[in-house]
């Protein structure tokens, strides 16, 4: 069933379709034509206004649940509001203030990113989530210390400040001397490479024979490093908070649609991949119900857009996941008022 594009209504039917989804979003219920009559604001008889609503319900633009229910839209019919009709508003004074306080707490990057999460979980009460973005920090400094003689902390410390511990295996006989000389050699060869250049560069000198480190020395460089390309690869990208929003009552009545949901919040890596076909968006994207597959069989929608770095590089994407009535209006640009925020926060 093709859509019609809301040029092609006419004006009365476009008013009462508007004041169906605007009233299914507010209260989550089909809205029937006494109920549009009973408002004043469509100034048609009840029979008048069922015979339009059944007219929008033939071009798939809204569905009846049950036949003496009233009518709600269609996936296809919040598209065609939300692309052709709906009236953004700036987020609010409170809005701002929340969002900006909560990122302005000290900390590191992922303190903040835990909070946008948070603080927009909680002001559009679905579930706030964030892609963590792919840093690649550079070296400064390497350092390793013995802590007994099958174990050793390395230190590295990167041009951004940033400070991280790991414990590191020792090889079997390694000499006291070997600690010192791998932490020099990595602080002094491979300062301000990142850690896949590093070890792609001690692997290249180890091979070639162009490092002076004895064997021991060399075997703790690679297991030093090693660890952190790890570790970086295996690092959580995607941070989800106030998922219990999305039970409401509506949602405790379809059980199977609840496990659903939960189900695919818990595939982040799946929401991740959804997620990154808003990289490129200039703005704030919606993904209604099953227009992806990832959340097509619990109904959900998704609200995302891409945050930036100071040079204007994307660096990750922010939004919510919320049922397909959320307030869209009201939640697309508190979405891209917290990208542009997170994005100052970002070097």
């Amino acid at each position: 069933m093709t859509t019609v594009p809301v040029t092609e209504l006419t004006d009365r039917a476009r008013e009462i379709f508007r004041r169906v989804v605007e009233g299914y979003i507010e209260t989550g219920q089909p809205v029937g034509s006494k109920t549009l009559a009973g408002s004043g604001s469509v100034n048609l008889s009840p029979a008048s206004i069922r015979s339009v609503l059944a007219d929008l319900e033939q071009v798939g633009l809204l569905s009846a649940p049950h036949t003496s229910a009233g009518r709600m839209p269609t996936e296809r019919g919040l598209r065609l509001f939300v692309d052709g009709m709906m009236q953004v508003a700036e987020p609010s004074l409170h809005e701002r203030a929340a969002i900006e306080q909560r990122l302005s707490e000290p900390g590191p990057i992922e303190a903040a990113l835990e909070a946008t999460s948070a603080v927009l979980s909680e002001l559009s009460a679905c579930a706030g989530v964030v892609m963590v973005p792919r840093r690649e920090p550079k070296l400064a400094q390497f350092s390793l210390v013995r802590l007994t003689d099958e174990r050793a902390l390395a230190v590295l410390v990167g041009e951004d400040g940033a400070v991280e511990n790991r414990v590191v295996e020792l090889p079997r006989g390694l000499g006291s001397g070997s600690l010192e000389e791998a932490s020099n050699y990595v602080t002094a060869q491979l300062r301000g490479r990142t850690l896949a250049e590093a070890a792609a560069q001690v692997s290249d000198q180890i091979a070639s024979g162009k490092t002076a480190l004895d064997e021991a020395s060399r075997e703790l460089v690679a297991r030093g490093l090693a660890v952190w390309s790890e570790d970086a690869s295996e690092r959580p990208v995607l941070i989800v908070r106030g998922q219990a929003r999305l039970l409401d009552e509506e949602a405790l009545g379809d059980i199977e649609r609840v496990r659903s949901l939960l189900e695919d919040l818990e595939s982040k890596q799946s929401v991740s991949q959804l997620l990154e076909l808003a990289r490129d968006a200039t703005s704030a994207r919606i993904f209604i119900g099953s227009e992806n597959r990832l959340f097509a069989l619990s109904g959900s929608s998704v609200i995302a857009s891409p945050y930036r770095d100071r040079e204007g590089r994307v660096v990750g994407v922010v939004g919510v996941i919320g049922p397909t009535r959320l307030n869209y209006a009201r939640v697309v640009p508190m979405v891209d008022f917290t990208a542009q925020s997170l994005g100052k926060l970002i070097g």
